[in-house]
């Protein structure tokens, strides 16, 4: 397919780049000149804007930051709406609310375009390996016409039902990994604290009902000090502000997901937006003292006071 790609991100670039491995023909388009060396280097046409890469493309794929970021894509000067051809596919692969997903659906079908939201879970490292889960909402026929596009980026794509809907499975998934890296985090605090040894601990953990792949995968990286950012911290705190604005739409109660989001918030506000999500960590051993093993565990574990109460 002749294939449009705006938004060469830590995500984006990764994407383009196993669509162009896959035998399509980029046209790409970015803020920043540098980002697109790579996919020009691939064999990628340049464009100056959105609207030159739509003016050559089947299929516009999109991988922005925020909602203002696609509108403005699809729909401001000389994006996507003023280049497209009779037929063409916006495909929005970014993080944003479902409701905007559906307003910028609403106001391309007036210009003729279709468009799926298909956003992504996996991080850097399921783009670099075309590993992503895609979700996707919007029409069925569409999602054919464009699934062998994802097939490319991704291995686990599921349509998940009309326009917005795949915005709606991604709020979910933030829920699940946000509160995952903080129940992980929180758990080898305490073993630290504890004066035990958080890589035996995770170690045990791995082989029992706490098992999950965010304990395999980023305690590990909690427990190496990597934070590198695969996800950057920022940008989940964005996810979960989505999701408590649905919440607040919807006359939701999400208790977990509102702890959550306020870790990230504390994360954000401590300096750490750009670091990865697993530098969750670090607010709570500081929070904690620091993070310091404490002295000693109990001699024994009965949990007997002096006085003969238990």
């Amino acid at each position: 397919m002749q294939v449009g790609f705006i938004g060469l991100g830590i995500m984006g670039r990764p994407m383009a780049l196993n669509l162009a491995k896959g035998g399509h023909r980029l046209r790409v388009w970015s803020r920043r000149r540098e980002s697109m060396e790579p996919l020009l280097a691939a064999g990628a046409t340049g464009c100056a804007s959105a609207a030159e890469v739509a003016a050559g493309a089947e299929v516009v794929i999109c991988m922005v930051a925020d909602a203002p970021d696609v509108e403005q894509v699809a729909l401001g000067p000389a994006g996507v709406a003023e280049g497209a051809r009779p037929g063409l596919v916006f495909a929005d692969m970014s993080t944003i609310a479902p409701a905007a997903a559906q307003g910028i659906a609403v106001r391309l079908a007036q210009r003729g375009i279709d468009m799926l939201d298909a956003p992504v879970s996996g991080g850097e490292p399921g783009a670099i390996n075309a590993a992503l889960t895609i979700m996707v909402g919007g029409r069925a026929e569409v999602f054919e016409r464009v699934r062998p596009l994802f097939e490319c980026m991704g291995r686990a794509i599921t349509h998940i039902g009309g326009s917005g809907a795949g915005q709606v499975a991604k709020a979910c998934n933030q829920i699940v990994t946000g509160m995952a890296i903080a129940a992980v985090a929180e758990a080898l605090n305490l073993a630290r604290r504890s004066g035990v040894d958080g890589a035996r601990v995770r170690e045990a953990l791995l082989g029992g009902f706490a098992y999950s792949k965010t304990l395999e995968v980023h305690g590990r990286r909690m427990l190496e000090r990597d934070f590198q950012p695969g996800f950057k911290s920022w940008m989940h705190q964005k996810d979960l502000r989505i999701v408590m604005e649905e919440a607040h739409r919807l006359g939701l109660a999400l208790p977990g997901a509102a702890a959550t989001a306020q870790m990230f918030n504390a994360m954000v506000g401590s300096g750490l937006g750009e670091e990865d999500s697993v530098a969750m960590i670090k607010v709570l051993e500081a929070m904690s003292g620091g993070g310091r093993p404490h002295a000693a565990l109990p001699a024994s574990g009965g949990g007997r006071r002096s006085d003969g109460a238990t």
